[in-house]
């Protein structure tokens, strides 16, 4: 048995059935030496993903099997997508160009949805349901890692379940600018024309990078209005708006403006509660409520942290043979995590409980006599005013109903507002963690 051999049992362990066949699967070695792997894949969205997203961990686990120096690589090529062509025969016949394929798990059903993104979501939904006919074009910004490209590929994803027939052509902007140069170079620009004005749809990652280029600029403008014109969709993304990309010729900024912008923000606590769950249901894994809560309290720029985090705490646990707790979490993040007191439910649970002379125990258990149930409510008052958790996320922690944790929470307000001993009892609770 080789060593990549060796490796993937452990890897479909620490990952989970779905995961591993998603991403390993699709690996095989390229290249091996003593003291590395180089893998392949023929799938240009699996590379940058793994590369990404899972190489560090893929690494770690070789690294607990072959010494702490062995290395893992990845390689690839970007495949050929034979189903959108572009000039680049010499006999000036189209052939295909190189192009992204649609990643099966950027659907709609998985994108969690969430007050910071909720507009662009529902924007490209409609899209892809009527293409052509509103938003168009639909112009979707905002910062790295929140969602952007998951849409255009739940948009494509959408399409080929509704009308197979619908020809979309999915692509980043870098990769239009260079088939551009590449069909100028050949003189082959009638054929590259055809080819990108006549799909039905037109989905480009990372527009921005079209900015300061006068000749993109100048051939994307025709083959934006032939589309536009002909009422066939055209869906952006970028990391700013178009008043915001230095550069961009003002006809474009224009017609981008003519459609509908829609913007997506850092998700809120309770989103990125919700997408690391969803992650981690997605391969297998139920985490437990407080290191949910302690990780979406420290990553709050992106989903992609958020996997990451995900990814690395999993590992770390796995070859740990440890369950996942938030000290384990600590260790395993510690080089990514901001260096602060972490603050998780069971730590005001804990304070509280000490306070008061009872178990946490007995604040998680059924009992309801006055000396439980009132620390009980306060942990649960504390826990929603400090971590800012929903009624049900709150409700899954005590395993209680969340119309109870409301209860809980407007009866500690109201003694707060008629007791000022236990109003000042609980400023000073709140000053402990905040």
């Amino acid at each position: 048995m080789d060593r990549w051999e060796h490796l993937q049992p452990h890897l479909r362990q620490m990952m989970g059935d779905e995961e591993y066949r998603t991403w390993i699967a699709p690996l095989s070695v390229l290249e091996k030496t003593a003291s590395a792997l180089t893998l392949t894949t023929k799938n240009a969205i699996v590379g940058d993903w793994v590369r990404d997203h899972l190489l560090r961990d893929i690494e770690t686990v070789a690294r607990s099997h072959f010494g702490p120096e062995f290395r893992i690589l990845i390689k690839w090529a970007v495949p050929v997508d034979p189903g959108v062509a572009v000039a680049g025969r010499k006999d000036n016949t189209a052939t295909s160009f190189t192009t992204h394929p649609y990643n099966p798990g950027f659907t709609f059903d998985r994108f969690i949805v969430g007050t910071s993104n909720q507009f662009a979501a529902a924007a490209a939904e409609a899209v892809a349901e009527q293409p052509g006919k509103t938003y168009n074009p639909l112009y979707l910004y905002g910062g790295s890692g929140l969602g952007k490209t998951h849409l255009l590929h739940a948009i494509a994803n959408r399409l080929a379940e509704i009308s197979p027939s619908f020809k979309v052509a999915y692509m980043t902007t870098e990769q239009f600018v260079n088939e551009l140069i590449n069909c100028i170079r050949r003189k082959q620009m009638d054929a590259f024309r055809q080819t990108f004005r006549s799909v039905d749809m037109l989905l480009l990652d990372d527009i921005q990078f079209i900015a300061g280029k006068e000749r993109t600029q100048e051939e994307f403008f025709h083959t934006f209005n032939t589309l536009q014109s002909t009422s066939r969709q055209v869906v952006f993304t970028s990391d700013a708006r178009p008043a915001d990309i230095p550069g961009l010729e003002e006809r474009l900024r224009s017609r981008f403006l003519q459609g509908l912008i829609a913007d997506i923000q850092p998700p809120d606590l309770e989103t990125r509660c919700a997408i690391l769950r969803e992650k981690a249901r997605a391969i297998g894994r139920e985490l437990p409520e407080d290191v949910v809560l302690f990780i979406s309290r420290r990553v709050q720029n992106n989903v992609r942290e958020l996997e990451g985090c995900l990814n690395r705490t999993i590992a770390y646990a796995q070859l740990k043979s440890s369950k996942i707790t938030v000290d384990v979490v600590r260790l395993a993040l510690f080089e990514l995590l901001p260096d602060e007191r972490a603050t998780s439910p069971s730590d005001i649970i804990r304070f509280v409980a000490q306070h008061y002379g009872v178990r946490v125990a007995d604040l998680k258990g059924r009992s309801n006599r006055r000396s439980i149930a009132l620390p009980r409510q306060v942990s649960m008052y504390l826990i929603r005013d400090i971590l800012e958790l929903s009624f049900p996320e709150i409700g899954r922690i005590f395993s209680k109903h969340h119309s109870t944790v409301m209860y809980a929470v407007d009866s500690v307000q109201k003694m707060r507002q008629s007791n000022p001993d236990f109003d000042a009892t609980l400023t000073s609770f709140r000053e402990h963690f905040v």
